[in-house]
């Protein structure tokens, strides 16, 4: 059996365990890391550990510090109240506010993550206080991420237009983007129905009464005004001067704690730590995987296939299952070329591939191993997290399974490009 597989293989055995045992699958991934590291693929220490996800990690404990800070002194309520009033006490509106603030945000340069890690952790705060599903939220400020994800300014759309022109493969940068949004525009909307948006209150009266009630406890503290500013200079510390979230979050939230240090103590202590230990882990056995060549094996082996169309929804589905787990760009990055063989036949439409790996890439970052899809979970307020962790696991196990075969039918199959 070669290595290629037996990482595989071993992979499996993790999942199953996790479930069966209810083992941190983080801590199961470490060790496994480490003995598919050291025994398999014959990597040091070094080498295995250079998979860490080191800026996740950051970005993970410093948004959920800062925003439990801002939990702790009453910011976020006072947030969710005046969010309310904007739109007048129409609850339903505010998943879809949040859909169009992240696809906003990527549009015009924000990098998805930095644009989730703004906006998920207010989405989730509104949604524990109004009872609006955990799933529905989150999967609408990823979805809305990714819709904006491919303007022709943006990071994302900028990389992917970069490789086409560095392979010389003709390109649509209109027909990207629009793919992108149409895609996920329309997986909202469905979200947004069986998670039960259209039994959200449409009431102005209900929600804006609630609103004034609560308003009396949401008055402006100077320890809340001074963590509204913190919001801001993230806001434009991230899209501004393309600082990082993490280091950026956690620098601010020491600032605040070092005036305010009864609540920064409070905060430490609601860092997500079981979900930032799953995450670092999942991620440091892929790392290695992509180390031993695992990801490339799979994709020579799809690309060597003699039936384009086939090879297409293969790609397609590699993207999507390795994408759940790492870099959608990198992965781009990586299957892109490795369709030139085969789109250089003219049998398949370069614009239509493209488009179709680039949704079906990035449509499963609600994945809770994705850096969205962790963010997510990590910023859910009064939620099971176990169970929550299992839906968005499910829920990205759905967008895997179910998006590449309907982005290769409209997109691929007709031959656009």
């Amino acid at each position: 059996m070669s290595d290629e597989l037996i990482s595989i293989l071993v992979l499996v055995v993790v999942f199953v365990i996790a479930t069966a045992r209810s083992i941190n699958m983080g801590a199961l991934s470490f060790a496994a890391a480490f003995g598919v590291g050291e025994l398999v693929a014959d990597f040091d220490a070094d080498h295995i550990f250079a998979g860490f996800p080191g800026d996740l990690f950051v970005v993970l404990v410093g948004v959920t510090y800062l925003f439990a800070l801002a939990r702790a002194n009453g910011t976020t309520d006072w947030l969710v109240h005046a969010s309310i009033r904007l739109v007048r006490g129409r609850v339903a509106l505010i998943p879809w506010v949040m859909f169009a603030i992240s696809g906003v945000l990527t549009a015009i340069g924000a990098v998805s993550p930095a644009a989730v890690a703004i906006v998920a952790p207010l989405a989730l705060s509104f949604a524990a206080r109004y009872r609006i599903s955990p799933l529905l939220m989150g999967a609408m400020v990823v979805h809305g991420a990714q819709g904006g994800g491919f303007s022709p300014i943006s990071i994302y759309g900028s990389i992917v237009n970069g490789i086409v022109e560095r392979e010389k493969l003709p390109g649509n940068e209109v027909t990207l983007f629009l793919a992108s949004l149409v895609v996920n525009l329309v997986i909202a909307a469905v979200v947004f129905v069986v998670c039960g948006g259209l039994k959200l209150p449409r009431s102005a009266v209900a929600a804006e009464e609630e609103a004034g009630a609560a308003e009396a406890e949401s008055r402006l503290s100077p320890a809340r005004i001074a963590t509204l500013v913190a919001l801001v200079a993230l806001v434009v510390a991230v899209l501004a001067f393309d600082l990082d979230a993490g280091l950026t979050s956690i620098t601010l939230a020491v600032v605040l704690s070092v005036f305010w240090p009864d609540h920064g103590k409070r905060a430490v202590n609601e860092v997500t730590w079981p979900t930032v230990l799953l995450i670092c882990g999942v991620l440091t056995y892929v790392g290695v995987l992509d180390e031993m060549g695992t990801i490339d094996y799979a994709g020579r082996a799809v690309s060597d296939i003699g039936v384009p169309l086939l090879a297409a929804v293969l790609l397609c589905y590699i993207g999507a299952i390795v994408s759940a787990f790492a870099s959608s760009v990198g992965i781009m990055g990586a299957l892109i070329p490795l369709a030139v063989p085969f789109l250089a036949q003219g049998d398949i439409g370069a614009v239509g591939m493209i488009s179709a790996l680039a949704v079906s890439a990035t449509v499963v970052d609600v994945s809770p191993f994705s850096t969205n899809g962790a963010l997510v979970l990590a910023n859910a307020p009064d939620v099971d997290r176990d169970r929550f962790f299992r839906q968005l696991m499910i829920y990205g196990g759905i967008m895997v399974v179910a998006v590449p075969p309907v982005v290769w039918l409209t997109m691929v199959v007709p031959g656009l490009g």
